[in-house]
């Protein structure tokens, strides 16, 4: 049954024109490099590094897995650059590879808060592989859409705005400005098209006392051809270094996470989505981690107050 489960969610792709969607990170706010190229750490000489890996529902064979790479640094006082990798992979067919580069001009609104504009520049590595596929006679026994692998690769250029203070911070972006065509509807073949997706981004840090802090937080994406995806959630910080949430994502899942800051440099976090739909029926849920690292290698300390987003 989860082999047919896969087959058939693959044949509802190839049975008419539909869009590419952006990998759903459930701790996007330790990783919105991804999605806003305009996001900044505003933390001098500190090179800020990530890993985040995602396995989404657990148990149905051939279920998308991600994860990215990301870097980024100031450089001077009024830019900051960055580096993303990041990977896609449905089963063993379709698999997906984004490397972008981040460019983010912050402007300085008072000495508490900050406004910045980022663009985002790179190469999209998208290619399928339908030899494994042993079509059923029927429908789709001799269907074009499966008769050639797609082994392409598309320019991508994003664009954002993000701004911040100490405790808030808000952010509009648009990752893929360019309507990619994987597919064109030609000879019989189906439209596999990424259109653009529109990002808003918010979040607030609460001081309860001086030991806790609450972040709630919310992730708004819309796309054409998609149902629009919302992200609630609200964490709470105790004593700055553990760190526990929960969260709902509309009309599909409920989620807790949690994560704690190992030393000055490092933090790891989890993360656990149980699918709201009928899916839950096939699925056990969604698992995250996610992993930062702060390498002071620009400057001789940290001259920065715990960064809360």
């Amino acid at each position: 049954m989860k082999n047919q489960l896969f087959f058939y969610f693959l044949c509802m792709l190839a049975s008419l024109s539909w869009s590419q969607q952006e990998v759903q990170y459930t701790q996007y706010m330790y990783n919105m490099s991804v999605v806003n190229p305009a996001y900044v750490t505003d933390n001098p000489g500190v090179l800020n590094l990530g890993l985040i890996y995602r396995q989404q529902w657990v148990g149905i064979d051939g279920a998308p897995a991600s994860g990215s790479f990301f870097a980024h640094t100031p450089l001077g006082n009024n830019i900051e650059v960055g580096l993303t990798l990041q990977t896609d992979q449905i089963g063993n067919v379709i698999k997906e590879h984004n490397f972008n580069v981040d460019f983010a001009y912050k402007i300085d609104l008072s000495y508490t808060s900050k406004l910045s504009f980022g663009l985002k520049a790179g190469v999209n590595l998208f290619n399928t592989d339908f030899s494994g596929f042993n079509l059923q006679s029927g429908q789709f026994s001799s269907d074009p859409s499966f008769s050639e692998n797609i082994n392409n690769n598309f320019i991508n250029i994003g664009a954002g705005a993000f701004y911040f203070s100490d405790n808030f911070y808000v952010g509009l972006s648009v990752p893929n400005l360019i309507n990619t065509k994987y597919l064109s509807k030609t000879n019989g073949l189906y439209e596999i098209e990424e259109e653009r997706h529109y990002f808003f981004t918010t979040g607030y840090v609460f001081e309860v006392n001086e030991m806790l802090r609450l972040k709630p937080s919310i992730l708004t994406k819309a796309v054409v051809g998609a149902p629009l995806i919302v992200d609630m959630n609200v964490n709470a910080l105790y004593n700055d270094r553990v760190e526990f949430g929960l969260g709902y994502r509309l009309n599909d899942a409920f989620i807790a996470m949690f994560n704690i800051k190992v030393n000055d440099k490092l933090r790891i976090g989890y993360s656990y989505d149980y699918t709201s739909t009928n899916l839950n029926t096939f699925s056990n849920g969604s698992h995250e981690l996610f992993l930062i690292y702060d390498l002071n290698v620009f400057s001789k300390g940290f001259n920065k107050s715990p960064r809360f987003f």
